[in-house]
């Protein structure tokens, strides 16, 4: 087994995981603010807010789908060592980590069901920068609004369309992150 497969996980997993899941509540509760969030070393071409995002939320039950530059030996290896998580399809995944291109097209992920709408998919989009600039955010979590770098404006528009259905979104990049919940009105 190569040393990056297994070096690179929380080097104190009850307090980092803690750290972490705050991080992306935090993120998730306030749509467009930028959290901090670090102590994962994942293997290239993950960043360390992705590879933690993914060890604290991801286990043996949480099906994940790799795509375009993500599904490489090296994060697979990772991966199944340090989460025991299941690598899927875009059909049947619970996250789905990569770039906004390689995610596309959004429609092959699960938007839940009317009587499970928790049962839809979480992308985590690694993205070159992430900044409180750009598109304009409303809604739950948002006092008056906020700003956000998105890579497109109407695949969240749509999206938002299928509330209380549809995706929800991590935007990562090196230590940052920013999550978009289905319910945030985007402009």
């Amino acid at each position: 087994m190569q040393a990056q497969t297994l070096s690179g996980g929380f080097a104190d997993p009850a307090i980092q995981s803690t750290h972490a899941f705050r991080s992306v509540m935090e993120a998730m509760a306030r749509p467009g603010t930028i959290q901090n969030i670090n102590g994962a070393e994942p293997p290239s071409p993950l960043s360390a807010a992705a590879g933690s995002v993914l060890l604290t939320l991801c286990d043996t039950e949480t099906p994940i789908y790799l795509a375009g530059a993500a599904d490489c030996e090296a994060v697979r290896t990772w991966l199944a060592f340090h989460t025991g998580a299941p690598l899927t399809g875009p059909a049947h995944c619970m996250f789905a980590i990569g770039s906004w291109s390689a995610l596309a097209p959004l429609s092959a992920y699960p938007i839940g069901t009317p009587e499970y709408p928790d049962r839809s998919a979480t992308l985590i989009v690694e993205c070159p920068e992430l900044s409180p600039s750009g598109a304009t955010l409303t809604g739950p979590g948002i006092k008056d609004s906020a700003a956000l770098s998105l890579p497109e404006l109407r695949a969240f528009q749509s999206n938002r369309a299928l509330f209380p259905l549809g995706l929800d979104f991590v935007f990562t990049c090196e230590n940052g992150l920013a999550a978009l919940p289905r319910s945030t009105e985007v402009s």
